[in-house]
C-alpha cells in the first residue's frame, strides 16, 4: 500500500516546476528591468536573485497571479536597493566605479560583429535615455512597453491607477522622443 506521505511530495512537485520555468523565463527580462533602474550590474543581480527567492514562498498561488506579484516583488526590491545606496558612508566603502571605468570587452566572435556592436549601442542608447527618466515614468515604460504588461497589470505592479500609468507612459514617450529624435537605426 501506498505511503500518503509520499503523495504530497509529488503534488507540490508540479506547481515548484512550473514556478521554475515561470521564474527561468522571465529573468533575462527582470535583470534589464533591474539594471535599467539600478544602473549597477552586481545591484541588479542582487535584486533579481532575492525577488526570484521571494517568490518561492508563493508557489502555491495560482500561476496567473506570479507575473504582477514577481514584478511587485522586483520593484520593491529595487527601491530598497536605492534607498541602501542613499544611506551608505562613501567613507567605509570603495570609491564606485561607473561601468565607463570597467574595461569592455568588444571582442566578438559571432558572425556580424558589426551588427552587435549596434545593436549594444541603440541598447546602450535607450538604457541611458532611459535611466534619465523620473523613476515612475521608466517603470511604467519598461512594464507597458518592453514587458508588454497591460495597463491593469502594471496599475497593480505600480500601486497606482491605471490613469495614472497611462499618464506615466505619455509623458516617457514623449521624453523619449525628444531625446532620442536625431537617432535612427541604420
Amino acid at each position: 500500500m501506498p505511503d500518503a506521505g509520499r503523495d504530497v511530495p509529488a503534488a507540490h512537485a508540479a506547481p515548484a516546476a512550473s514556478l521554475d520555468a515561470f521564474l527561468a523565463g522571465i529573468g533575462a527580462r527582470a535583470f534589464r528591468f533591474a539594471e535599467l533602474a539600478l544602473r549597477q550590474r552586481e545591484d541588479a543581480l542582487d535584486a533579481v536573485q532575492e525577488a526570484m527567492i521571494r517568490m518561492l514562498t508563493y508557489r502555491d498561488r495560482p500561476a496567473d497571479e506570479w507575473t504582477p506579484l514577481f514584478w511587485s516583488i522586483l520593484r520593491s526590491r529595487v527601491t530598497d536597493q536605492q534607498r541602501r545606496r542613499l544611506f551608505r558612508l562613501s567613507w567605509l566603502l570603495p570609491q564606485a566605479t561607473h561601468e565607463d571605468g570597467e574595461p569592455v570587452d568588444w571582442a566578438d566572435d559571432g558572425p556580424d560583429p558589426a551588427r552587435r556592436h549596434e545593436g549594444r549601442e541603440a541598447y546602450a542608447r535607450l538604457a541611458d535615455a532611459l535611466a534619465r527618466l523620473p523613476r515612475r515614468q521608466r517603470e511604467a515604460f519598461t512594464l507597458r512597453v518592453l514587458e508588454e504588461l497591460d495597463v491593469a497589470t502594471t496599475a497593480r505592479v505600480m500601486g497606482c491607477s491605471e490613469g495614472a500609468v497611462k499618464t506615466h507612459l505619455s509623458r516617457a514617450r514623449e521624453a523619449l522622443q525628444a531625446e532620442l529624435h536625431d537617432w535612427r537605426t541604420p
